[in-house]
C-alpha cells in the first residue's frame, strides 16, 4: 500500500503536483523536495506514491 493514512484522492493530488512540478522544468530532486514539503510527507512516501501513480496511469498521465 502506498502511504498509510492517505486516501487514494490525496495520493492522486500529490502525484499530480509532482508531475506538474517536473513539467514546470524543476529537476526531479527539486520537485520531490518541494512536493514532499508541501504535503508534509517523507521522501519515501512520495516515492511510493510516484510508483503507484505511474503503475496505475493516474492523471495527468492519462490526459
Amino acid at each position: 500500500m502506498a502511504s498509510k493514512g492517505l486516501t487514494v484522492q490525496q495520493r492522486k493530488s500529490i502525484f499530480r503536483a509532482l508531475v506538474e512540478a517536473q513539467d514546470a522544468a524543476a529537476t526531479v530532486a527539486e520537485s520531490k523536495k518541494r512536493v514532499a514539503t508541501e504535503f508534509h510527507i517523507t521522501k519515501e512516501q512520495l516515492d511510493l506514491i510516484e510508483n503507484e501513480g505511474v503503475d496505475k496511469d493516474w492523471p495527468p498521465l492519462d490526459d
